[in-house]
């Protein structure tokens, strides 16, 4: 499966359930996700008490994740990413007890924002996702994330356009 045929699942996040743990108030999620903020490299998400961040992002349709772009710092950038799907109420003293669906470690090449692709087949029917930022490329205090793009298909959408072929050709 080619990675041009996915899109940005901006249009698909569930605003009212978006969350993270342990932001810094003053420069939360929404800088790194929501359209226009994210594109500002002076706005970014930044953790608080340390390196730390959680994510948890919710669908408004059941999504196939392919792929995410992470930009940021090269001291500050994320590092160790693990990504779980469907998996809701995750705080920091029982992350770990749960697998992960896939685990990223980023290079700082990746920080520029290119996509990764991710184990398509774990991420299939995605309700919602949750993203824990381990650490930091270079073992800072805080972790800073410019821009956050998940991109892939909504599973509707993927069914939609079997359904118009299947029509189209009787």
């Amino acid at each position: 499966m080619s990675g041009y045929m996915q899109g940005d699942l901006l249009e698909f996040v569930d605003w009212q359930g978006l969350e993270c743990l342990n932001q810094n108030h003053s420069l939360s999620i929404v800088n790194a996700i929501k359209q226009g903020y994210r594109e500002d490299d002076g706005l970014y998400l930044e953790s608080d008490a340390d390196e730390q961040l959680l994510i948890y992002v919710p669908f408004t349709q059941v999504i196939k994740l392919h792929s995410v772009g992470i930009k940021g710092p090269t001291e500050e950038g994320p590092k160790t990413v693990k990504l779980y799907a469907n998996k809701e109420h995750m705080g920091f003293s029982n992350v770990n007890d749960f697998p992960p669906s896939d685990t990223v470690v980023l290079s700082p090449d990746n920080l520029e924002g290119k996509p990764v692709v991710l184990k398509y087949v774990k991420f299939q029917n995605v309700r919602s996702l949750t993203i824990f930022i381990e650490d930091n490329q270079g073992g800072a205090d805080v972790t800073q994330i410019q821009k956050l793009v998940l991109y892939g298909s909504t599973v509707e959408t993927t069914n939609m356009k079997e359904l118009k072929k299947i029509n189209e050709d009787q």
